[in-house]
């Protein structure tokens, strides 16, 4: 997982991720990436924002308007949020199932005596 802690100031990060740091305003401007803010309001870029960077790139050297990276890379952000709750389904699933099967196994009644009082019932008139 990538570093979320926000230490660059917007000149780094601008040189980190090989734009100008107008371009990282610009993108702030139409919600590709969000900063954090210090107390007195200037920007502070993390690694993840610094990967968020590339992956605008990749998105606009492919030749997506700004528009469409933002509408992947949303798409992008919900594909990972939906595999987290998939896991996190599945490993409720497998608990519960494995729950089950304790319960039942416990419930279980030994076969070896059944027989025996099968065979005289049947044996009556």
């Amino acid at each position: 997982m990538l570093e979320t802690r926000a230490v660059y100031v917007i000149s780094v990060a601008a040189e980190l991720a090989g734009m100008h740091p107008q371009t990282l305003r610009i993108y702030e401007r139409k919600g590709l990436l969000e900063p954090s803010r210090t107390g007195g309001g200037s920007r502070r870029y993390s690694q993840s924002d610094i990967a968020r960077l590339h992956r605008i790139a990749e998105l606009t050297a492919a030749g997506l308007n700004l528009e469409g990276v933002k509408r992947v890379m949303e798409l992008e952000d919900k594909v990972v949020e939906l595999r987290a709750e998939l896991t996190a389904v599945r490993a409720a699933t497998a608990a519960a199932v494995a729950a089950t099967h304790r319960e039942y196994r416990r419930d279980l009644v030994p076969f070896s005596g059944l027989p025996a009082v099968w065979s005289r019932h049947r044996d009556r008139p």
